[in-house]
């Protein structure tokens, strides 16, 4: 069973979620509860091939192994489900687990050879697409019929993809270095026009992004940042960028792939192997904790 601990803390009140949690990158809805998926190696290696990487089921503050360890995921990150078929990525592949046939043996798509650091995925209607943070490429693929989807196709670059978000046709790309080294390109961007497609930045601030959800009310992106380690809320309307208020212990240290749902952000901190719940509403003002 998974621990929660609500901490009252000057902001708000949080949970922090870490039993049964090793190296965790990414949350993602599932049915009334999230799946958090984890790494389970003894270090934290992102292109780590051990096969130890595994996917939990978190419902009010109880947990089950909804995927065990089976050799098919070595460092789980981004996630997405369409028709009981749940897409996993990891180290250069995408993986699909059928959850409702669990009998059905899991499928692996593997991308180009360099393409390392598979990240997120979203989709627009049946088209999925794919981040690869060390290429700068994100691929596309059809998922018509998920339980077949088509061969992966490079559709776009740009510079360090990793969470990646799409509405009304529209995607949002955080942008995160894989060699650690922060440039002035590395920010939040707006595609426009998936089939032709038109980018720019919506913010000018650099940083390491990595998750990227809709705010509540829609009208702001929830972005988390590794440098500094923060959570913060950019407005879509003017594109301002304000941290929100979130004080914990021992602070954030990397933030990753979060959920937000019914006013409620999902954080998991990768490096600490816990996942932090704290209400959207938040305050604005200083940064969760120091730097990475």
């Amino acid at each position: 069973m998974l621990v929660a601990l609500s901490l009252g803390l000057s902001a708000q009140a949080q949970t922090v979620v870490s039993e049964n949690i090793r190296y965790c990158e990414s949350t993602y809805p599932y049915q009334d509860g999230l799946l958090i998926a984890n790494f389970g190696t003894e270090e934290l290696n992102p292109l780590n091939s051990e096969g130890k990487g595994y996917v939990l089921f978190w419902k009010e503050g109880k947990s089950e192994v909804l995927i065990p360890a089976d050799g098919h995921l070595s460092a789980p990150k981004g996630m997405f489900l369409r028709e009981d078929y749940l897409y996993i990525c990891d180290v250069n592949k995408i993986v699909i687990y059928h959850l409702t046939d669990r009998s059905e043996q899991p499928q692996e798509i593997t991308l180009p050879e360099g393409n390392l650091f598979v990240n997120d995925l979203a989709a627009d209607g049946n088209n999925l697409y794919a981040s690869v943070t060390n290429t700068g490429k994100i691929f596309r693929m059809d998922i018509t019929d998920p339980a077949r989807p088509g061969t992966p196709q490079e559709w776009l670059s740009i510079a360090g993809p990793n969470g990646l978000l799409v509405r009304d046709g529209v995607m949002y790309v955080a942008s995160y270095p894989a060699d650690g080294v922060t440039k002035p390109e590395h920010v939040i961007y707006e595609v426009k026009n998936l089939e032709q497609p038109v980018v720019r930045k919506l913010t000018e601030t650099a940083g390491q992004y990595d998750g990227i959800a809709f705010s509540k009310d829609g009208k702001s992106l929830i972005v988390t940042n590794w440098a500094p380690a923060q959570v913060s809320r950019l407005n879509l309307s003017d594109g301002s960028l304000s941290p929100l208020a979130i004080d914990l212990p021992q602070g954030l240290v990397g933030p990753a792939d979060i959920t937000v749902r019914d006013g409620v952000i999902y954080i998991p901190d990768l490096p600490n192997s816990r996942v932090v719940i704290v209400e959207e509403s938040a305050g604005c003002g200083s940064c969760c904790s120091s730097g990475k």
